[in-house]
């Protein structure tokens, strides 16, 4: 397998799709800082889409600050793992977190108070 793969069956757009698994592959440290990236030409063929898309993905991630483009040498991956996740996938997941530990507080006979006043004096070091 190359460096993402795309679904053709996925509903989801072609440009989307590459670009979450460009995401992913730094997120999941598959893909490293400094790795070069293959040229778009490349990617197109690789993945039998549109050269126009693969740039699309490349210009917008690298204003996201994700990859590097050197003129004359290549795209590289710029970014941390934890840097690489789109910004509202941060707060999707904290939303399912928050969500997971209400409903478990709920469950436990906690309420939100007692939550919100347990993480407090948690976070400020008391017992």
């Amino acid at each position: 397998m190359g460096v993402v793969a795309i679904d053709p069956r996925d509903k989801t757009p072609i440009y989307a799709q590459l670009e979450r698994g460009l995401r992913a592959g730094i997120a999941t440290g598959r893909l490293r800082p400094g790795d070069q990236l293959p040229t778009v030409r490349q990617m197109a063929v690789d993945l039998r889409v549109n050269a126009n898309t693969v740039a699309r993905v490349y210009a917008e991630l690298e204003r996201a600050g994700v990859i590097e483009t050197r003129r004359g040498v290549g795209s590289f991956i710029h970014t941390t793992p934890e840097r690489a996740r789109p910004p509202r996938e941060h707060d999707r997941r904290l939303r399912a977190f928050v969500t997971r530990v209400l409903a478990d507080a709920g469950a436990a006979g906690f309420t939100i108070d007692d939550v919100v006043a347990a993480l407090t004096t948690q976070q400020q070091g008391g017992s």
